[in-house]
C-alpha cells in the first residue's frame, strides 16, 4: 500500500498488486471527533434498551445478510483469500451477530443472588452494564470475523464502537461501518482507517475498553499506552497450536484437518494448525496420509490456499523453513521460500528440533512441523511447551476428553478442527503470550460490560453485625452461629 500528498493510502489485492481502493489515513484529532461522537451516540444506544438494540442489530444482520456476496467479494480482493473462504467468514460472523443480539438480555441483565448466610436479611442482585466506548482494532487475516466477534458484542450489550480495521482490509470496515449506518440510521459504529499511528491514537483518545487482535509484540504496546489511563484491554495475540493423534484416531480424517487447519487462508490463522504430535503406532500411516493430500494442494491464483497478505510476513515464513532445514528437518512437501514469492507453497517439515524457530515461533503461513512421540504424555508435554496457548485439537476415539483436558490452552477441538471459534456459545481467547480476555459466547458479551451489584436490606438483621452499636454479646452469637455452620465436623 501506498501513501499519497492528500494523507490517503490505497489498500493492494495481495495476488496481483492491483488496487482496490482508497482511504484517509486518520489523524489522532480525527480519531478523538470520533470517540467523542461515539460517546454522544451510546447514550442514545443505551437508551433503546435490549429490545431495541436486538430490532438495531437485527436489521443490520439481514442487511449483511442479503449482501454477502458483496462483504466477501471485497474481503477477498483485500486479502487474497477464496471467495469460498471469504463467504464461510461472513457466514460465521452473521451466526456470530445473531447470537449476540438475542442472548444479550438474558446474559446481562439484573438478576437475583444468594446472599448468603450471614446476610439473610439482604436482597442480593446483579447486572452488568455497558461501558460507554469500546475501541476495536481489527487485524487483516480475518478482517470480517474476528473484529465482529468485538464489534457484535460490544453493541449488543450496550456500547458504541469505533473500529480501526488493519491497513490491508480498511475497505471492509468502511463497508461494515456503511451497512450499520444503512440498517440503524446513527453513528452507533464508526470506522477510523490508516496505519499503526491511528491505531495508537485509538488507544489514547478516550475509549472505555480496547479490543486489540493481532501479534504479541503490537498488543503488548497497546497494553502499555492502555495503561497511562487504566483502560482496560482484551487482547487476542498469536498462537502456536497443535494437533495430537493418538493411537486409536481416524488417521485419514486426522491428516485432512491438520492439512486443512495449517493452510486454510494460506496458514494465516492464529488458531491454525503449526504443530503436530503423533503417536509413534499410526505416525508413518499419518504421515503417508498428509503427504499425499498435500501434495494435491497448491497455492495460486484462483486455487483453494490463497497469497499472503503481508508481505513481511514471506520473510517470517521463510526464516522458519531455512532454519528447520538447517538444524536438520526435511521437507516432505513444500521446501525454501523463493525470494520475491507472493504466494507460499503448502509445507510439511518432520524431524525438526523442538526448540526451533518453526516449532517455538508463530510462523503464520501454510506450514506445519510433524512430529513422532511414543505416549500421549509426551504429546501433551510437547504441545504445551510454547509461550503460546490459544487453541488445540486432539483426534482420538476415546481419549478426547481426557487429553483435552491436560491442555494448556484457551479452546480445544476434539476430533475435528477450529471448530470452537464458529460456537456461538462458546468464549475464544487464550493464555500467556496468546493474550486475555474473551470474545464470544456469554463471556464475549460481558467483557464489554462492568458489573453493578446492589444489596437492599429486607428487614433487620437478628444480629446487627455493620454497626457500632454491635454489642459483645452478638459477638458471641455471632462465633457460635459461625462454628456451627462451618465448624463443624473432621477437618
Amino acid at each position: 500500500m501506498t501513501i499519497d500528498a492528500a494523507a490517503t493510502f490505497t489498500s493492494l489485492d495481495p495476488a496481483t498488486g492491483a488496487v482496490v481502493g482508497t482511504h484517509p489515513i486518520h489523524t489522532a484529532d480525527d480519531v478523538r471527533a470520533a470517540v467523542a461522537t461515539a460517546r454522544k451516540q451510546s447514550e442514545w444506544w443505551q437508551a433503546l434498551g435490549f429490545d431495541g438494540r436486538k430490532k438495531a442489530l437485527v436489521r443490520w444482520r439481514k442487511v449483511i445478510a442479503r449482501r454477502m456476496e458483496e462483504l466477501a467479494a471485497l474481503m477477498a480482493r483485500e486479502t487474497g483469500k477464496p471467495d469460498g473462504d471469504a463467504l464461510l467468514e461472513t457466514a460465521l460472523a452473521i451466526d456470530h451477530l445473531a447470537w449476540a443480539a438475542s442472548h444479550a438480555e438474558k446474559v446481562l441483565k439484573r438478576r437475583s443472588v444468594s446472599p448468603g448466610l450471614l446476610m439473610v436479611n439482604q436482597a442480593a442482585s446483579v447486572e452488568y452494564r455497558p461501558l460507554g466506548v469500546v475501541g476495536v482494532i481489527g487485524p487483516w487475516n480475518y478482517p470480517v470475523f474476528t473484529p465482529m466477534g468485538s464489534i457484535a458484542y460490544a453493541l449488543a450489550a450496550g456500547n458504541a464502537v469505533v473500529f480501526k480495521p488493519s491497513e490491508y482490509t480498511p475497505g471492509v470496515g468502511e463497508w461494515l461501518a456503511a451497512t450499520f449506518l444503512e440498517a440503524v440510521g446513527r453513528p452507533v459504529l464508526q470506522v477510523v482507517t490508516g496505519y499503526g499511528e491511528t491505531g495508537a491514537a485509538l488507544t489514547t483518545a478516550g475509549v472505555d475498553k480496547v479490543a486489540f487482535t493481532g501479534s504479541t509484540a503490537t498488543g503488548k504496546r497497546v497494553m502499555a499506552a492502555c495503561a497511562e489511563s487504566l483502560t482496560p484491554v482484551v487482547i487476542e495475540a498469536g498462537g502456536k497450536d497443535a494437533l495430537i493423534v493418538a493411537e486409536d484416531a481416524d488417521v485419514a480424517e486426522a491428516a485432512e484437518a491438520a492439512l486443512w487447519g495449517a493452510a486454510a487462508n494460506a496458514g494465516q490463522t492464529c488458531a491454525g494448525v503449526e504443530r503436530v504430535y503423533v503417536h509413534d503406532r499410526v505416525y508413518d500411516q499419518f504421515l503417508d496420509e498428509l503427504v499425499t493430500q498435500a501434495r494435491k494442494l497448491e497455492a495460486r491464483p484462483g486455487g483453494q490456499v490463497g497469497p499472503i497478505t503481508m508481505p513481511s510476513q514471506v520473510d517470517i515464513i521463510r526464516r522458519h523453513v531455512d532454519d528447520a532445514l538447517a538444524r536438520g528437518g526435511r521437507a516432505l512437501v513444500g521446501g525454501p521460500v523463493p525470494e520475491g514469492a507472493r504466494f507460499v507453497q503448502p509445507t510439511v517439515l518432520v524431524d525438526v528440533p523442538e526448540d526451533s524457530a518453526a516449532v517455538q515461533e508463530e510462523t503464520f503461513g501454510p506450514t506445519v512441523t510433524v512430529s513422532r512421540v511414543t505416549s500421549m504424555d509426551e504429546a501433551i508435554e510437547r504441545a504445551n511447551g510454547t509461550r503460546y496457548a490459544l487453541g488445540s485439537t486432539v483426534f482420538s476415539k476415546s481419549q478426547g476428553m481426557e487429553i483435552a483436558q491436560r491442555l494448556r490452552a484457551g479452546m480445544t477441538a476434539i476430533n475435528g478442527v477450529i471448530s470452537f471459534a464458529g460456537i456461538p456459545t462458546l468464549p475464544f481467547g487464550g493464555v500467556g503470550d496468546s493474550g486475555f480476555g474473551r470474545i464470544h459466547g456469554p463471556d464475549g458479551l460481558r467483557e464489554f460490560t462492568y458489573p453493578h451489584a446492589i444489596a437492599r436490606q429486607r428487614f433487620k438483621p437478628a444480629i446487627a453485625l455493620t454497626t457500632f452499636r454491635r454489642t459483645a454479646k452478638e459477638e458471641q452469637q455471632l462465633t457460635k452461629v459461625v462454628r456451627g455452620l462451618y465448624g463443624r465436623g473432621k477437618s
